[in-house]
């Protein structure tokens, strides 16, 4: 079994964090509209987390400015400034370490990273599509959207799931349908399934926060709620 298979185990992957907020290490490479609302559900009292840090990977994208200026602490770390994936990683997960995250939420981030030992479990991720489809490299953002009106589905939606050192890969943690209405448009179906992701990516979080997250095999549960 390689490093990126997950175990057969029926393991409880994250802790429970009480008594205090989550800890949330987010990373951007775009607009951060997830980041935005992030920061709603947290300002209105539905998240109960707190961000004590934001890498983005593009030093000139939307997201590093609405990120100063809601007062985060804001690194950017380019990947065109390191030799590989490898040292890349690195220099994103000590800035993480340093931070104090509990958990890593990748936030429209398009550098694959290597997980090291110490994250697994720690970093999840939200695709615009239900996995398996429209998944993997290359498949981000208005690429999703608009392979799934030229195949012309009927249901579409996102997925939260576990991240590894695969594309869209990892344990499934939520799926949220969208229902792809007659005439719809790549643009429009974004704005649909982006409105469901406001919703799934929270409640992703809150249930990992719970600790009643578990894993068996590529599969995972919430003992309090069930899957999704």
């Amino acid at each position: 079994m390689s490093e990126n298979d997950c175990t057969a185990a029926d393991v409880a992957p994250f802790p429970e964090i009480t008594g205090r907020p989550i800890r949330l290490g987010v990373l951007i490479s775009g607009g951060g509209t997830t980041l935005l609302n992030f920061l709603d559900q947290i300002a209105s009292g539905e998240l109960h987390a707190e961000i004590p840090i934001v890498i983005a990977s593009q030093k000139n994208c939307r997201g590093v400015q609405r990120s100063r200026d809601a007062g985060l602490p804001t690194t950017v770390i380019r990947g065109r400034d390191y030799e590989n994936v490898t040292a890349l990683s690195e220099a994103v997960f000590a800035a993480l370490r340093s931070a104090e995250v509990d958990l890593v939420v990748m936030a429209g981030y398009l550098s694959l990273l290597q997980i090291p030992p110490d994250f697994r479990w720690r970093v999840i991720n939200i695709h615009p599509s239900l996995i398996p489809a429209f998944c993997g490299h290359g498949f981000y953002g208005h690429h999703v959207h608009e392979a799934a009106i030229a195949r012309g589905v009927k249901i579409s939606g996102c997925t939260v799931h576990f991240a590894d050192n695969e594309y869209d890969h990892g344990p499934i943690l939520l799926q949220a349908p969208v229902v792809v209405p007659d005439g719809c448009d790549a643009e429009q179906l974004a704005g649909l399934v982006f409105a469901e992701e406001k919703r799934a990516y929270p409640e992703a979080i809150r249930r990992l926060a719970s600790g009643k997250i578990r894993i068996q095999g590529n599969a995972s549960s919430c003992e309090s709620a069930g899957g999704e």
